[in-house]
């Protein structure tokens, strides 16, 4: 009894200890101005406060087309991906060299474009011929871009005069100063749409038609029907239906399953009413579990926080009623590599 109280005991300071030992992560964003560069600084808040033995050092990169290869040969330990790349990199995950996996679901992208107010265009057909402004070139909203017009039997080339950027915070002037008839984007708190809307002229938002998400959900069912609310953006007077994918937070192979758990534990822990950051709001236990269309997708250190007792129950994931099935289909799940 003797041994076997000081082992527990042992164990319990080995266990202290670890948790408390300082690990450095290296997380790659995207280029300034986009949406990327500024949820890594809200996360890096928010993991500082929350476990300050965690440090995350951000790599700014051109965006998601240049994270996976970074991911893959261990350049980063984690990385922002736009959700049509992770959608393509985990539907491909058994065929590609070095397996990446999921650590969290981050926000849904839904695409739209912004013109100015006082512009004509009130459609996407509106803008053929036009110049618009798509983005970075290797930004995953460009990827999604080509997928969504891809269902309307378009391309952002032949269409329009498309225009790439090196960098996402270039796109917003041009709009502003009429060298563009739009600008494409996603989500909610995006800068560009931001900086349109805050602009002299002010902005209009378009989304997609009702037949046009059918036509578009037809041909990529992997694309889901989001809605961007009602004051979202000075000047979005109306909801925008539109698709996407949600955006995640993947990991590099062999990255520790502690880690990650001490990670993944910082980044759901609770905040003071109205502390946590607007970018991080749709980063939840929950939407993680949702957006994942099979949990073999995520990283055995992040299951790992969801399997302990009382969490998916606590957390609101599942009702008491079902939390343990739920447990017992996550811990049937084979350990991520």
């Amino acid at each position: 009894m003797r041994t076997l109280l000081i082992g527990s005991i042992m164990a319990v300071f080995a266990s202290m200890t670890h948790a408390g030992e300082k690990a450095v992560l290296t997380l790659g964003t995207a280029t300034p101005g986009g949406g990327f560069a500024l949820y890594g600084q809200a996360l890096v808040g928010k993991i500082g406060a929350a476990d300050p033995s965690l440090t995350i050092e951000l790599r700014a990169t051109k965006g998601s087309g240049e994270n996976i290869p970074l991911l893959e040969a261990g350049h980063l330990d984690l990385a922002l991906i736009e959700g049509t790349i992770a959608q393509e990199v985990l539907d491909a995950a058994a065929s590609r060299p070095a397996r990446l996996s999921v650590v969290a679901a981050m926000y849904p992208s839904a695409g739209m474009f912004v013109v100015r107010a006082d512009s004509p265009y009130r459609k996407i057909a509106d803008l053929r011929g036009r110049r618009v402004v798509f983005g970075a070139s290797n930004s995953g909203l460009v990827v999604l871009a080509r997928y969504i017009l891809d269902g309307l039997g378009m391309d952002m080339q032949k269409d329009f005069d498309g225009v790439l950027l090196e960098s996402a915070k270039d796109g917003p002037p041009m709009v502003l100063d009429g060298n563009a008839a739009a600008l494409w984007g996603g989500g909610v708190g995006w800068p560009g749409f931001v900086a349109v809307a805050a602009g002299p002229k002010g902005a209009r938002f378009i989304g997609l038609e009702t037949q046009d998400l059918a036509r578009i959900q037809a041909k990529h069912p992997f694309l889901k029907t989001l809605t961007v609310p009602a004051g979202s953006y000075a000047g979005l007077g109306s909801d925008i239906v539109t698709v996407g994918a949600w955006s995640m937070i993947l990991a590099r192979p062999g990255l520790s399953n502690d880690i990650v758990y001490r990670f993944v534990r910082a980044l759901y822990s609770e905040d003071r009413p109205g502390q946590r950051p607007p970018q991080l709001r749709e980063t939840t236990a929950r939407n993680t579990m949702a957006a994942l269309a099979d949990m073999k997708m995520l990283h055995a250190g992040a299951r790992r926080y969801l399997e302990e007792d009382d969490t998916l129950e606590v957390l609101g994931i599942v009702p008491a009623e079902s939390a343990q099935q739920a447990l017992l289909a996550l811990r049937a799940l084979q350990p991520s590599s």
